[in-house]
């Protein structure tokens, strides 16, 4: 069977490339490939299908488990209904805490 091919020749950051040859290789595929199955979606929808859900890496997984432990041992700030609530509370606790230093 013959294609019509076409070279494309694009420029992104060199550590782009990389990770996505290596995500292509994880999954089983070129990088050529991969573009090329982006391309081919990108005719049939006639747009862009992006995705805007993020992983979390390590460092903010272990953020959120600390936060959630915190939460748990009750150690969170109030709520406020406004900004100078707000700013009070952090005044006062400013004050405490230059009380206990001195």
């Amino acid at each position: 069977m013959c294609m019509n091919t076409a070279v494309i020749n694009i420029r992104t950051e060199l550590k782009v490339k990389n990770e996505a040859k290596k995500i292509a290789s994880d999954l089983g595929l070129s990088l050529s490939t991969a573009i090329n199955l982006f391309l081919k979606q990108f005719v049939r929808n006639k747009g862009l299908s992006v995705s805007l859900e993020e992983k979390p890496n390590a460092y903010l997984r272990g953020v959120l488990r600390q936060a959630k432990k915190d939460i748990k041992a009750g150690r969170v700030s109030a709520s406020f209904d406004n900004a100078e609530d707000a700013i009070g509370y952090l005044d006062d606790m400013i004050k405490e805490d230059e009380k206990e230093r001195n």
